[in-house]
């Protein structure tokens, strides 16, 4: 287990503000691109930052914390310099765009082996689900300072 903010003390792991919550998510795929459309259009607080895994700085987090960087089957939270992954990412985010999502949140006390199965089947199979992108999200003029 790494201990909070430990990239900073990575020389791999490029400098980035990191006093908001960073989501490092495979633009490659087509299910991943649609999340992140979705946390873009409900999260009227903008308390999310993005990052492709494929991307430097994504990549460098990825292999920091001791996943593949040459399939990315998990996307990272990394929020208050601790990371994340499957379904604690997940229910981390939606319990913090708020409202209705934040209902979600109860499936934290299922145990996470089961959350993390469901997650892990999806991920498996995403590429079928909802296909490969050619190239990474690119983010529109007003998205810009919210992607590294």
């Amino acid at each position: 287990m790494t201990t909070a903010y430990s990239y900073r003390d990575d020389p791999s792991v490029p400098d980035f503000p990191d006093d908001k919550p960073l989501i490092v998510f495979d633009g490659e795929c087509g299910f991943c691109s649609r999340d992140i459309n979705f946390v873009l259009r409900h999260d009227t607080k903008q308390l999310f930052r993005f990052t492709p895994a494929q991307f430097e700085l994504g990549t460098a987090l990825m292999r920091h914390y001791g996943y593949r960087t040459d399939d990315y089957e998990t996307s990272l939270l990394i929020e208050n310099g601790v990371a994340y992954p499957r379904s604690d990412g997940v229910l981390r985010v939606l319990q913090r765009l708020g409202g209705i999502f934040s209902l979600v949140a109860w499936l934290r006390f299922m145990p996470r082996r089961i959350r993390d199965g469901v997650y892990d089947l999806v991920a498996r199979n995403r590429m079928k689900i909802a296909g490969r992108r050619q190239a990474c999200r690119i983010p529109t003029p007003e998205e810009r300072d919210r992607f590294f």
